[in-house]
């Protein structure tokens, strides 16, 4: 997915410590384009935590009636240096992409699209959903791994129900249920719902860093409530993590990996490792849409970093202006 705003920031509003090695990140409303753009609840990165593992970024939004927000219309746009993770509650969203990928992704299964040394790609939801509800989420790919060649990975795991509690891992193992797709990091995505009242422990790698996203009700943590579309981060250091539900159902995005140990630069939908090369990402995208254009009118052939796309798409969309001040690393 695009982050739309014409105007993104390099960083975000700050986080709010609520207690010793638990951090509460609080929600920013973004909306993502003009009138009957999608709003979309952003809670990573932020001005104090820029990554959990390799995770970067965490957009959470819904339930949203499409009739009145219009739904997820995200024209082609381009990433570098990433993965992009697509999970859904409800609704029903079509992928395509400039690798030749081309898929729906439905509740409880993980589109994950690796966008390496560059892709682009559109996302909309199909014309049969009434309610869309979900998260898109980006994962840092190592210096090891960023320069790769683009590739994408479909996946619906299959849930392990114990008492009062479901739980999907899309990424990773946990709970004894392990994903086949591939990471270039270690790392741990999953979806957990508790029945109102129900308690749910769980042995975790004391290596990682963790993160969960309420999406409904109220998750007790340490004896301590964490409300509804915030993120709570954990450091390294647990071996064991034990969930409660309030009087209300509980439903958690739980994220974690192994800390990157690298400085990144995420501008717009580009991640890199300095303010030269996302400048320069940046010039290359422009370079290619317009070359598009003058394609359609019989000209340019240069094999494009971003790749081609079908024709008859929507435009795509432009890269917006660069901010005044220089791009830092951050980690």
């Amino acid at each position: 997915m695009s982050n739309t705003e014409v105007a993104p920031q390099e960083i975000l509003c700050e986080a709010d410590t609520s207690w010793a090695g638990v951090e509460i990140l609080v929600p920013r409303d973004v909306p993502l384009g003009g009138p009957r753009a999608m709003d979309v609840r952003r809670t990573l990165p932020q001005r104090q935590r820029s990554l959990i593992g390799a995770w970067c970024f965490l957009d959470h939004y819904g339930p949203d009636r499409v009739a009145e927000s219009g739904g997820m219309r995200v024209p082609r746009h381009p990433h570098t240096g990433l993965q992009t993770v697509s999970w859904l509650f409800a609704g029903e969203i079509d992928h395509r992409d400039s690798a030749g990928f081309h898929a729906a992704v439905r509740p409880g299964e993980v589109n994950l699209m690796t966008a390496g040394r560059g892709i682009s790609h559109s996302e909309f939801s199909m014309p049969g959903t009434d309610v869309l509800h979900g998260a898109q989420l980006r994962i840092a790919l190592p210096d090891s791994a960023r320069r790769m060649e683009p590739t994408f990975e479909h996946y619906r795991p299959e849930p392990i129900r114990g008492d009062g509690s479901a739980l999907r891992v899309f990424l990773g193992s946990l709970a004894g249920s392990t994903s086949p797709v591939t990471t270039h990091t270690p790392l741990l995505g999953a979806e957990i719902v508790l029945d109102a009242g129900a308690t749910l422990s769980l042995h975790i790698d004391p290596g990682f860093e963790h993160g969960l996203l309420v999406d409904e009700g109220t998750l007790g943590l340490d004896g301590r409530p964490v409300p509804k579309d915030h993120l709570s981060y954990l450091p390294t250091g647990r071996a064991s993590l034990t969930l409660t539900a309030g009087p209300e159902p509980l439903r958690v995005l739980m994220i974690g990996g192994q800390p990157l140990g690298e400085k990144i630069v995420m501008w717009w939908n580009f991640v890199g490792r300095s303010h030269e090369e996302i400048v320069g990402y940046r010039a290359q995208w422009q370079a290619e849409i317009g070359a598009e254009i003058r394609a359609e009118a019989g000209g340019g052939d240069e094999r494009p970093r971003f790749g081609a796309f079908p024709a008859g798409e929507p435009a795509p969309l432009p890269a917006p202006v660069l901010p005044a001040t220089r791009m830092r690393p951050r980690g």
